[in-house]
């Protein structure tokens, strides 16, 4: 967002003060109360307020903090997350923070240790993203800075954590697509995901089995693929042999994320399955390849962009407000139905 000219005067009308007070701030002259000061620069910069000394025109200095991300690994393709850290960087800009970036290794999530060059000194607040380690974010919460966690561990959303929280609503739209895969005359319906990897892939299995008691079907373990995270879930291969273990074809296969639902699709063609003839696919994040693979994936529309735009609304809100009671936010999603489960 670039630089615009503001005069002294909007910023003294966006703060409530007078025109004087705000001339103090910027010239250093008189007496300013310490809070009256900082709130004049957070608008100042806020409304892209800039000096001119003589004929150079020169950027207003503001003090700056950053906001730290931490991850075990970055959101790459398949994933909101490649929509959301941008739409993120970019609100938390235009309130003058910088997005630091850190990558835990597997020594600092065991010993539970902050990476090596983070410097809280300097940090507003801590955002976590693809972080599902509940002891690890228990020591981040003991920090006592501003904590907002995407998506979270397994139960984060029942746990009596001391942060904000935001997430991709999952219940209603794991439901609807396993309501839809049965109005299709679906029965044998099974399960593709690890359910205890992160609070979201819990979700959706707590809303599969849910779907399936409803409608009065029973849950058929044998014919779901439920093996923990580090499985090699993307190899078609081994879910082709994950497949053949099964006592039979299943009508419908659920799976927790897109990735994995192009994988078993993959796998499913090596066996010479028809989809959706003789089994129906689902996903969930409405990745782009979801819409351009053969033939096009069902799957569940997770706005990352937007939920980028309202976690760093919440973080700022946070920082500004300290004390106020931790929130857990959920962010809408959208089924689209396409030809995996005969639309």
């Amino acid at each position: 967002m670039g630089l615009r000219r503001v005069t002294i005067q909007d910023i003294a009308d966006a703060c409530g003060l007078s025109r004087n007070t705000v001339s103090k701030v910027f010239n250093n002259r008189g007496v300013v109360q310490e809070p009256t000061r900082q709130l004049v620069m957070k608008t100042a910069q806020e409304l892209g307020y800039f000096h001119l000394s003589g004929d150079e025109t020169v950027p207003l200095e503001l003090p700056m903090k950053n906001i730290a991300l931490l991850t075990r690994h970055m959101p790459v393709d398949y994933h909101f997350g490649t929509f959301f850290i941008p739409s993120f960087a970019a609100q938390l800009s235009r309130a003058g923070y910088t997005l630091m970036l850190y990558e835990i290794t597997e020594d600092e999530l065991q010993q539970g240790r902050l990476p090596a060059h983070i410097n809280l000194g300097k940090t507003a607040a801590i955002l976590c993203i693809e972080l599902f380690d509940r002891y690890y974010v228990e020591r981040l919460c003991a920090l006592g800075l501003p904590l907002l966690t995407v998506d979270g561990f397994c139960g984060a959303a029942t746990s009596l954590m001391n942060c904000d929280s935001i997430s991709m609503e999952n219940l209603g739209s794991t439901m609807a697509l396993v309501n839809h895969v049965i109005q299709k005359g679906a029965r044998t319906i099974g399960f593709v995901g690890d359910p205890n990897h992160c609070n979201s892939f819990h979700e959706r299995w707590i809303s599969f089995y849910t779907a399936l008691a409803n409608a009065e079907l029973p849950l058929k373990k044998e014919f779901c693929i439920l093996d923990r995270d580090g499985a090699p879930y993307g190899d078609a291969d081994w879910l082709a042999e994950r497949i053949r273990q099964m006592p039979g074809v299943p009508d419908a296969l659920i799976c927790v994320n897109d990735y994995i639902a192009i994988h078993v699709m993959a796998a499913l063609k090596q066996l010479n399955y028809a989809i959706p003839e003789q089994i129906m696919i689902a996903g969930f994040d409405g990745t782009a390849q979801s819409a351009i693979v053969e033939p096009a994936l069902t799957t569940v529309q997770v706005p990352g962009a937007e939920i980028g735009r309202v976690a760093a609304d919440i973080l700022l809100s946070r920082i500004t407000n300290p004390s106020r009671p931790p929130i857990s936010v959920y962010v809408k999603t959208v089924p689209i139905y396409r030809e995996t489960t005969n639309r």
